[in-house]
């Protein structure tokens, strides 16, 4: 293989792409006592800028609740600009997946703590995340939807 047909695989850029900090319920949530309940929700998507350079976000979004009352809301958008050429077609996707999220995911750690501490709470450590194994689990979910018989509507 020569040099121009090797694979190319490399960041660009690292930003934040979309950051939100929300605390609806202050000052009086502050006086709370109790530990709120976490919920973590993470996805991420990937967008030709064109035919060989990606944009891939990963978006992380942290609720924390004490009951029905939100103590805080944390979203970030943490994006790469990714340059791919030479990469086999059905290599890309798995690229594009999981190695990309695997990059972002440390500095997308890092805002939504840095932006609880500043919202005036206790840091949320997000624990690591196996992306290999949730894009496995998503193409099984997609590969069940399009074999499961579609339903008839009877008008």
């Amino acid at each position: 293989m020569s040099e121009q047909e090797s694979p190319v695989f490399s960041i660009e850029k690292l930003y934040i792409k979309d950051l939100s900090v929300e605390v609806p319920n202050a000052p009086a949530i502050f006086l709370e006592q109790e530990s709120p309940e976490i919920t973590i929700q993470m996805q991420s998507a990937a967008q030709p800028l064109n035919e060989e350079v990606f944009e891939v976000t990963l978006t992380v979004t942290v609720t924390a609740r004490l009951g029905e009352k939100v103590v805080f809301l944390v979203e970030a958008g943490q994006a790469g600009i990714f340059r791919v050429r030479n990469v086999p077609q059905g290599d890309l996707d798995p690229l594009l997946s999981i190695a990309c999220p695997n990059i972002l995911f440390p500095y997308a750690r890092e805002v939504i703590s840095d932006a609880v501490i500043r919202a005036g709470f206790a840091p949320v450590l997000l624990q690591p995340v196996n992306f290999e194994t949730l894009y496995f689990q998503r193409l099984e979910q997609q590969n069940a939807a399009a074999s499961a018989p579609a339903e008839a509507t009877v008008q």
